[in-house]
C-alpha cells in the first residue's frame, strides 16, 4: 500500500501542516492543547491523502484509464486530506480535553520545570 507517490504527498502535506504548527506554538499563538489536536489533525490528514491518492488513482483508471488516474488521485488526495483532517481533529479534541490524559501529563510537566 503507500509506496511511491502517494507517501511522498502525505508526508509533504502532513509535514507542511506540521512545521506551520509547530512555527504558531513557539509563537505563542496556539496553546499546547490545540497543538496536542492539530499533530493528531495532521498525522490523520496525511494518512487520509496517502490513501486518498492510491484509492482515487485505482478508481480513476477503472473508470477512463490515463487521465482518469492522475484526476482520481487529486481528488483523491484532497477527498482523504478532508476526511483524514475531520476524524483527526475529533480524536486530536478528545485526547486533548480528557482529564486522565491530562493527569497523566501533570507530573511530567511539573518534573521538567
Amino acid at each position: 500500500m503507500f509506496q511511491g507517490g502517494s507517501l511522498w504527498a502525505g508526508l509533504l502535506a502532513g509535514g507542511m501542516s506540521q512545521l506551520q504548527d509547530t512555527k504558531s506554538l513557539q509563537q505563542g499563538q496556539l496553546g499546547k492543547k490545540d497543538y496536542t489536536a492539530h499533530t493528531v489533525e495532521n498525522v490523520t490528514g496525511a494518512v487520509g491523502v496517502m490513501a486518498g491518492v492510491e484509492y482515487g488513482a485505482v478508481l480513476g483508471s477503472t473508470v477512463l484509464p490515463g487521465v482518469g488516474t492522475v484526476v482520481g488521485a487529486v481528488l483523491g488526495g484532497v477527498l482523504g486530506d478532508r476526511v483524514g483532517r475531520v476524524v483527526g481533529n475529533q480524536a486530536g479534541n478528545l485526547i486533548s480535553r480528557n482529564p486522565l490524559v491530562n493527569q497523566a501529563v501533570e507530573p511530567i510537566k511539573e518534573a521538567v520545570q
